[in-house]
């Protein structure tokens, strides 16, 4: 007998639900049920068949899986959530009787929440929390540009400017920075971390304006989830150098604007201060790898007899536990100093070179973003110092003898200010300088000058090349292009006047000098040949066709000597083109044939894949022209 099932209780029905049905479920409201499924990364899906996900229903609705709600009933941040609103329905009523005793209480009582469960559920592994941290460090930069309001509390702006603060000051300890970019957003940067390239985007110091339909509640629960992440992600990489964290911050150095030299970098082993400032070349100070060295001869202190087997034990739990902290740094540079890193994900040479400025002491003038560029500079090795506008403890004036570049952003050097042996240039020198991987002339840079291109270092200029796309000369793989396609045209009129010379031999033995010298007034005859001899030519195994031309050419009062040359000539290059003629007919059958074979949709997407193709095609046809047009105008 067959089992009878009621309808929706199967299938489709049964496995999807609802949006509705899953707040009314969970007896939460939607901003709370938008707040776990932000928390716990539960997305709405797209089932294969609407009408029986809803049950038969066709109206509009967010499906989400059966079990991912179920899990989400026993998660405990839902049971802080349901805490809370009776919270809030106790406050609001002792608020309304005027029990301001009972009130105090109960907001000293407040129930809180802790996301740490959430981070190590949905990071299983430290590489997979490093390779999601894009996000989390776009949304905590931005978050760190902002102007406080009623919606956005003063003390998440503060946390958010700390937790940007500290992954600087790690980036520029590793010296990890690999890629930098400016662009209309703001700028681009990228590291390598633990083996994984992380990519985030910092806003420009501008006075952001935040328009009033912005919804902060969806922005600000995904910045509770990336400041716990962070939080996690910095304790382990900050662990993981021997450093101490949270970094100690000077409130006095912050009031002033030090910016990341108000955070003072701490080992654990010794409890020495390190200074975030680079050290200067003509004092070099001790640095903690020497410090070690020293501690490691010194003798140990004489120990009781009850703590003489903990004392022989030590020595090689330091050895085994020292190993994992000090791993990365070793592991991201060799003795040369060059980077050590996977060929599929790493960046390209050129750009890993951490102590590109280190011979430099690099001044910032007063009208160049501070920040990013002290992060830059220092990142790659470089002593910086700046404006007093710009913030207090520069080591360095304007008038120090050791700076040898000055970075501004004016039309022209201000009279008296150019001092001899310093270098004036503009900041795009110092991200083209890294992306490039080595110093760049500074004379292009001058103020005043008018700047090179300044190209993304995160566009393949060899993927862009393969599909069509256009690559600007200044990249460096146009000219390869362009010597290739003049050698094929110097070959190609070669060939013809080769052709030439062949006729000529034949008709006129005296003239095959001129011929040579002047080829395009011989190659003009090849152009009109008639299409009786160009048929003749592309098929030599048919008699009629070469009857048919011989009496075209006796109409024409043509010499049989110059016919035979002619049909030598358009043989040789029938031979030539027919190769590529039968691969295109080749490939146009094998095409039609494979459409025939595909289904409606792929069809489509098919050509819409061909027409894409044909627009860049188009496009960088319309640029090359554009370019050579600009060459010669300029050449005139």
């Amino acid at each position: 007998m067959a089992k009878i099932t009621r309808r929706g209780k199967s299938g489709a029905a049964k496995m999807y639900m609802t949006r509705t049905h899953a707040v009314r479920k969970l007896q939460v409201s939607l901003a709370d049920f938008r707040r776990l499924c932000i928390l716990k990364g539960l997305y709405p899906v797209e089932p294969r068949s609407r009408k029986k996900a809803n049950k038969g229903s066709t109206a509009p609705a967010s499906f989400y899986h059966a079990k991912d709600i179920a899990y989400l009933a026993h998660e405990p941040v839902l049971r802080k959530l349901r805490e809370h609103k009776a919270f809030a329905k106790k406050l609001a009523r002792a608020i309304g009787r005027q029990e301001w005793f009972n009130a105090k209480s109960l907001e000293a009582q407040e129930p809180k929440y802790r996301l740490d469960h959430v981070i190590k559920e949905r990071y299983p592994t430290f590489v997979d929390a490093v390779r999601d941290i894009d996000d989390a460090l776009c949304l905590v930069h931005l978050f760190a540009m902002l102007p406080a309001n009623d919606r956005i509390a003063p003390d998440v702006i503060e946390n958010c400017a700390r937790l940007a603060a500290e992954w600087q000051l790690y980036v520029m300890r590793t010296q990890a920075l690999r890629k930098v970019f400016l662009s209309i957003k703001g700028m681009y940067f990228q590291a390598e971390v633990m083996g994984q390239n992380v990519t985030w985007l910092v806003p420009y110091m501008f006075t952001q304006h935040v328009p009033a339909d912005v919804d902060f509640r969806i922005m600000l629960t995904f910045l509770e989830l990336y400041q716990t992440l962070l939080g996690f992600v910095l304790f382990k990489l900050y662990t993981d150098e021997n450093l101490v964290y949270p970094p100690p911050l000077d409130q006095d150095k912050d009031a002033a604007a030090a910016g990341v030299g108000a955070f003072t970098l701490k080992e654990t082993s010794t409890g020495l201060d390190i200074p975030t400032e680079a050290p200067v070349a003509e004092a070099k100070g001790v640095s903690a790898k020497d410090v070690r060295k020293v501690l490691q001869g010194i003798e140990a202190p004489a120990v009781s007899e009850g703590a003489a087997e903990v004392a022989e034990v030590e020595p090689m739990v330091e050895e085994v536990d020292e190993l994992p902290v000090e791993q990365p740094s070793k592991t991201a540079l060799t003795a040369d100093g060059d980077a050590v890193m996977d060929d599929t994900d790493a960046p390209s040479a050129p750009s890993a070179n951490p102590s590109l400025f280190s011979p430099f002491v690099i001044y910032i003038s007063r009208e160049v973003t501070r920040p990013a560029f002290e992060f830059i500079l220092r990142s790659f090795g470089a002593r910086v110092g700046w404006a007093p506008t710009l913030g207090s403890g520069s080591p360095y004036t304007e008038g120090d003898e050791r700076i040898t570049h000055v970075v501004m952003d004016r039309p022209k050097i201000p009279d008296g200010a150019i001092r001899t042996g310093r270098h004036y240039v503009q900041p795009q020198w110092v991200v083209d300088c890294v992306n490039k991987g080595r110093i760049l002339p500074e004379g292009m840079y001058a103020p005043g000058q008018t700047l090179p291109p300044h190209l993304s270092p995160f566009v393949d200029d060899d993927r862009v090349r393969e599909l069509g796309g256009y690559v600007p000369e200044e990249a460096g793989g146009d000219i390869a292009m362009e010597e290739e396609s003049e050698e094929d045209i110097e070959a190609g009129e070669e060939e013809d006047v080769e052709a030439a010379d062949e006729t000529a031999n034949e008709e006129e033995p005296v003239e095959a000098p001129k011929a040579a010298t002047k080829p395009s007034k011989v190659v003009q005859p090849a152009k009109s040949l008639p299409p009786a001899l160009v048929a003749a030519a592309a098929d030599p195994t048919d008699a009629s066709l070469l009857r048919a031309a011989e009496l075209e050419a006796e109409a024409a009062g043509v010499s049989y000597a110059a016919f035979q040359a002619q049909l030598k000539s358009a043989a040789k290059k029938a031979q030539k083109t027919a190769p590529v003629q039968q691969r295109k007919k080749e490939t146009k059958e094998e095409e039609n044939m494979s459409k025939i074979m595909m289904t409606n949709k792929k069809r489509k997407l098919y050509e819409k894949m061909k027409y894409g193709n044909e627009k860049r095609k188009d496009e960088t046809e319309r640029l090359e022209r554009k370019k050579a047009a600009l060459k010669k105008q300029k050449k005139a």
